[in-house]
């Protein structure tokens, strides 16, 4: 067994040591106690130095409106390639030509087509205008059947008047005649009595006689008479009738033929509209065979190339990048940072190529950086799963760089409240967004 003392070992003072005594009298040990209380001090300074909480984002250069960004031109219809006027890298005008197609559909390969269309289009002109001289000549014709036709009524009625005065006259002198017979008559008898009582001679009796056949006679040749006035009238009326139907199928005859004049007239009308319409589109369509350039711009690349190439409508042909734009910066931001970004918010922006010292969260001491407002937020999330922002240079700040290009790298800070450099610690190890406990602090005050 080992031969252990119970007596403890208790020590005081460890610098009765020669080694503890060494060590305590070196300089470093008291420089080193100062550097960690320093570090310390400025640690806790710094945890409590404001920081500007911000939202991150990635983008590119662009263009503040769309007509500025760049593009490309089609074709409108299909063609051949026959010239090219410009290069990749000509600066053109708007209106400047960038190559001519020639026709590949064998409805437009004749050259005289315009031509050919317009003489159709005047031939049917003068067609028309020939329906509207037959169409015009028809009315005359019948207001002239009209006219005819009215006189011939009036004279058909005014023998109806005659036939009914002459019927009057002739039913007049019948009543007359039989007058006479009935005084022919009675003289007749008269003179046989006479005669048989001797106061009258025979003679007397045969003159009486006579009369009495004479006024016989008249009586029937005065029937004849009323009869045929009687006659004379129904014809009268019949004629009324005739002239009646015979001029109203004249008349219908020529509104049918004034009515087909007419028909003729607007399908003529409707032929030489349509004629039009394809001497117009054929015009229009012999401009498109030269390709012109929308806006001023420097042709960046030529899609199609070489001579004789085949293209069909809608082609891309160039790409060209507008000479005036108002420059902007795309950027995107995460679903969670989305509700904190609202349109006139300040933004910080640094571009690729660009000499830029970033301190996130003092933007006082950024170098290089830019400032910016946004101007758009789109409300539908994109590809990447992000959502994007489009940000305008801030006019009250300095002027973003003339050499930045269009579509180049650049991110963006977007700044919101001041807080302590603690609570931002906080915050990120506790993986709260940014804002959300000053955002509640303004509703209360709002509701105060």
């Amino acid at each position: 067994m080992l031969n252990i003392s119970k007596k403890n070992l208790i020590i005081d003072n460890l610098e009765q040591f020669s080694a503890v005594k060494k060590l305590s009298d070196r300089p470093h040990f008291k420089i080193l106690n100062k550097i960690i209380l320093a570090v310390s001090i400025i640690g806790i300074v710094i945890l409590f130095l404001p920081w500007t909480q911000n939202i991150s984002g990635t983008g590119a250069v662009t263009t503040l409106k769309p007509d500025q960004r760049p593009q490309t031109i089609h074709s409108a219809i299909a063609g051949r390639i026959e010239k090219w006027y410009v290069k990749e890298g000509d600066f053109v005008k708007k209106g400047d030509t960038i190559l001519f197609i020639s026709e590949v559909k064998e409805d437009y390969l004749d050259p005289n087509l315009m031509q050919n269309t317009k003489n159709q289009m005047e031939a049917k002109k003068m067609a028309q205008e020939s329906y509207g001289g037959k169409v015009n000549s028809l009315s005359a014709q019948i207001d002239a059947i009209e006219n005819e036709k009215n006189l011939k009524l009036q004279q058909a009625k005014n023998k109806i008047r005659q036939a009914v005065l002459k019927v009057k006259s002739d039913s007049m002198d019948l009543i007359a005649v039989r007058t006479q017979v009935k005084i022919a008559t009675t003289q007749f008898n008269r003179a046989i009595t006479l005669n048989k009582e001797g106061l009258k001679p025979l003679t007397d009796v045969e003159e009486k006689r006579l009369k009495l056949q004479d006024v016989d006679a008249k009586i029937i040749t005065q029937e004849n008479k009323y009869i045929t006035s009687q006659n004379e009238l129904i014809n009268a009326k019949v004629e009324v009738n005739r002239v009646s139907a015979e001029y109203s199928e004249k008349s219908s005859k020529a509104k049918s033929d004034q009515y087909t004049a007419l028909s003729n007239q607007y399908d003529t009308k409707a032929q030489v509209n349509k004629l039009e319409n394809q001497y117009t589109n054929y015009k229009i369509r012999n401009g498109m065979y030269y390709i012109k350039a929308p806006q001023n711009g420097y042709v960046n690349r030529a899609i199609q190339s070489g001579i004789g190439e085949t293209i069909k409508e809608g082609t891309q042909i160039v790409s060209i990048m507008p000479s005036n734009y108002d420059i902007a910066v795309e950027t995107f931001v995460s679903p969670n940072d989305l509700p904190l970004i609202y349109k006139g918010e300040k933004v910080r922006v640094w571009f690729d190529g660009w000499p830029t010292i970033v301190f996130s969260g003092w933007p006082n001491m950024s170098y290089g950086t830019f400032g910016g407002k946004i101007v758009a937020v789109e409300n539908f999330i994109s590809e990447n799963g992000k959502f994007r922002v489009l940000i305008a240079p801030d006019k009250n700040e300095a002027k973003w760089p003339k050499q930045v290009s269009m579509g180049s790298g650049a991110q963006t800070l977007a700044l919101l409240n001041n807080v302590p450099v603690w609570f931002e610690i906080w915050r990120t190890l506790n993986g709260f967004p940014p804002n959300y406990y000053q955002q509640k602090e303004k509703t209360i005050n709002n509701k105060k």
